[in-house]
This record gives structure tokens, sequence and C-alpha cells, in this order.
């Protein structure tokens, strides 16, 4: 299988090469990296160690996320992770392995389980994670305990979830259509360390970690609202035959 991994990054010079580095490229087939606007020099020094850059000068994760997969449509399994070296790039392999396996769809890295380093999650995010995930669980009984960047998706799934978050949701909404959907979903632990270099742009600013709060809010809400009518036309449909 075409393994592909994209990396978002906004100026990440001081760790892209990195990131980079510590994939496995006899598993990756690809490395994309989607320069996402930076300042510095991020997409060059991904460009001198191997990796693909794409430019998207629409700032949000959820623009440079598309616009990796579409740089990629030969891929048959997409990994997506930070370009800040906070997630740990050699555990690739073991995330894809139950998609290999054939037993899921979708796996999620969970810093919950697997064990984060001290100071690499701010409260906001450790708390926004726990109340979105106990959310989502209750929704649509599912069993997240993280919204993690660190994932990987069948390329054909991918497809069938129609990405539409530009911005901060993209990681909440994927996981809502996986779970309404019912695509096989599974969590594995991962370590998670402090970014290197720089300042992160959602958790490191207050106006980052409320618009995260609110686009993930609104993606949970959106949800069981429509499951709630969904459920009704169901029971309606159900009482009229």
């Amino acid at each position: 299988m075409r393994i592909s991994a994209v990396i978002p990054a906004f100026n990440e010079s001081e760790s892209i090469a990195k990131v980079i580095g510590d994939i496995d490229r006899n598993l990756v087939q690809s490395v994309i990296v989607v320069d996402n606007g930076s300042t510095d020099n991020t997409g060059d020094i991904a460009e001198s160690v191997g990796a693909m850059v794409v430019r998207e000068n629409r700032r949000g994760y959820g623009w440079a996320c598309l616009a990796g997969i579409a740089a990629e449509p030969d891929a048959d399994i997409f990994v997506f992770l930070d370009g800040d070296y906070s997630d740990f790039p050699e555990a690739i392999s073991e995330l894809v392995q139950p998609i290999v396996q054939g037993r899921a769809d979708m796996v999620i890295g969970s810093r919950v389980r697997g064990g984060a380093e001290k100071g690499s999650l701010s409260l906001p995010q450790r708390f926004g994670n726990y109340f979105a995930s106990k959310l989502l669980n209750l929704i649509f009984q599912t069993n997240y305990t993280d919204l993690g960047p660190f994932r990987a998706i069948k390329s054909s799934s991918l497809k069938k979830l129609s990405m539409k978050d530009k911005k901060y949701g993209w990681t909440v909404e994927m996981q809502i259509k996986a779970a309404f959907m019912g695509l096989r979903a599974e969590e594995i632990p991962v370590s998670y360390r402090k970014r290197h270099g720089g300042k992160s742009k959602v958790s490191g600013t207050l106006r980052g970690v409320t618009l995260a709060a609110a686009y993930i809010l609104y993606y949970l809400f959106r949800a069981y609202f429509y499951s709630l009518f969904a459920n009704r036309k169901e029971n309606l449909d159900a009482e009229g035959s």
C-alpha cells in the first residue's frame, strides 16, 4: 500500500528537517510538507532533505491538509503529523498497522493513552481534549480519548468523509464524520514531546485557544443536533412502515 505523510508547517525551520529525517522512507513512499505561508525558510529546508513541498498561502490547518491530500492522488493511506517535532515520526509503522492489516479505516494516535511529556500540552489543550472526547463519545458511542493531529486514514475512507473545515476544526470534523458514517476507528497510544523551537500557532496564544475551542464545540453541537434529527427521522420512518 502506498503511504503518504502530510505535514502542515508554518515557520518550522528549526524542526522540519528532524521530522522528515525520522520518517522511515522504506515504509512511507512520499513525504509532503505543506508550507502554510511561512515567513522563514521552512519550505526550502524541507525540500533540501527530500520532501515534496506544496505552497498553500491560505492560512489554516484544514487548508494545509487539503493541499497535501490533493498533491498525492495515488496514496492508499494518508498519515498526518505536525511539523514542530512534537509527534514521534518513527511511530508511523504502529499507526498504519491496523489499516494495513485490514481491521481499521482510521487510526488516531492518542497522547492521553501514550503519555505526553510534562509541559507539552497546555491546560486548555488537556481540558479541551477531555471535554470534546467525552462529548463525542456520548453522542456517537465511540471510545476516543484524544483529538490529536497524529493520525492515519485510508484514502478511500477520507474521500467519503468529504472534509470541509479549513481552520481549527479539521481533526474533530474527521472523527465526527467517521463515527457518523460507521468507519472502523482505532486509537493507539503515542508519545508526545514539547515542540522543538518556536511557539504553537494554536495553543501558544489566547486567540488560538479560543478559536480552536469554538470550532470544536461548533462541530460537536452541530453533530449532536444532526444526530437527533436523524434518529427522529428514522423513528418516524419506522412508525410509518
